[in-house]
């Protein structure tokens, strides 16, 4: 599926989100927050893709959203500026995503693409990108999930820092703070990024679903709340078809033919 700013591809059980707009440095407009949600739910309704990757074209993954221009330059009423951090907020419409999604930073994300990269669950990061929420610099907040997704990433001190102070990091400090799970050359990225999707595409979609749906709801939840999620899930599972398929083949020593049911 292509359109001006969205491409979606699959292949294997893997879908392929690319951002593009890179003559702009993939920053979001309107256009590309409705087709990216569009997508979004697509990739939901569709069984036969088991991972997500999201990245974007040419040398940029995304420089931030014009939403922060209409907000600085328009004058609206607060219930219109809430529709609009809405119609453009991506990063509410991957973390809609329920199956795992990992993002090939292959660039700078600033303000919404880092919010938008937080929103993914596992980061990986080409050397040469650069990390910030400059949100503050121009009187404003983050406002798609960045004063909450990063605290929960780095801790309370880490993200305050970077959001009071607007500091662009880069690959290394993203990495010892744990921003990114991995940092590459720009030039094994993609293959790197390859190897972990297609790995976690060979697990059990159903198990994969649920596995995510546990950490996620469990870390908003109390210790023995999360313990609760998890058995219950667990016995979700265990009533599905790709679980009977998995011990089949553990016991017949092949690999498992899941489907995804």
């Amino acid at each position: 599926m292509v359109s001006d700013s969205v491409i979606l591809r699959i292949e294997e059980h893997i879908g392929y989100v690319v951002l593009n707009r890179p003559e702009s440095g993939n920053i979001v407009n309107q256009e590309m927050a409705y087709m990216f949600k569009d997508v979004c739910a697509k990739i939901n309704q569709n069984a036969e893709i088991y991972v997500v990757v999201v990245t974007g074209a040419g040398e940029t993954f995304c420089d931030g959203s014009e939403l922060e221009k209409l907000l600085i330059n328009g004058s609206m009423d607060a219930d219109y500026a809430k529709t609009l951090i809405d119609d453009f907020s991506i990063a509410t419409s991957v973390s809609s995503i329920d199956k795992p999604v990992i993002v090939a930073i292959n660039g700078n994300a600033m303000g919404q693409g880092l919010e938008l990269a937080l929103a993914c669950d596992i980061r990986y990061a080409s050397d040469g990108s650069h990390f910030g929420l400059l949100q503050v610099s121009q009187g404003l907040i983050p406002m798609s999930g960045g004063t909450q997704r990063l605290p929960r990433l780095v801790g309370k001190g880490q993200a305050l820092e970077l959001i009071l102070t607007a500091r662009i990091i880069d690959t290394r400090e993203a990495l010892r703070i744990g921003l990114i799970n991995k940092r590459v050359t720009k030039e094994m990225l993609n293959s790197e990024v390859e190897a972990v999707v297609k790995l976690i595409a060979t697990k059990g979609p159903v198990a994969l679903k649920l596995a995510k749906e546990a950490i996620s709801r469990g870390l908003e939840s109390s210790l023995e709340e999360g313990l609760g999620l998890e058995m219950d899930l667990y016995s979700l599972l265990q009533t599905t078809d790709d679980r009977r398929e998995g011990i089949q083949a553990f016991l017949e020593k092949r690999q498992p033919k899941f489907k995804g049911q």
